[in-house]
């Protein structure tokens, strides 16, 4: 019998959503259609920098761009870091593209 994947919370947003294997905190996030700061996707630019809230990660790079004490206030890179059971982010800036895309779809109809 196979476990079920992670769970990744994302809040304020309050979203919910499997962790496939292998598969980054940013990625997950991506494939369910949300938006989260990111840049260089390595672990060094610190664009996609938030708080774990809850859970525990392993890092796909040997030291990603987090000092130690970064890591002990709860400092993540989602970017580069892979869930090792459930995992809750918090990450104020997050966007559900989907909802974007149809908000700005219903403004333009309601303004034509």
């Amino acid at each position: 019998m196979t476990s079920p994947l992670p769970c990744l919370r994302i809040e304020p947003l309050g979203r919910e959503l499997p962790v496939a294997p292998r598969q980054s905190l940013l990625e997950a996030a991506q494939a369910a259609g949300l938006w989260l700061p990111r840049s260089c996707r390595n672990g060094t630019c610190r664009a996609c920098l938030c708080r774990l809230r809850a859970g525990a990660v392993s890092y796909r790079v040997e030291w990603p761009g987090l000092s130690a004490e970064e890591r002990a206030e709860g400092w993540v890179l989602p970017c580069v870091a892979e869930p090792l059971g459930d995992v809750t982010i918090e990450q104020p800036k997050a966007l559900d593209q989907r909802i974007s895309a149809s908000s700005s779809s219903g403004d333009a109809a309601s303004a034509s």
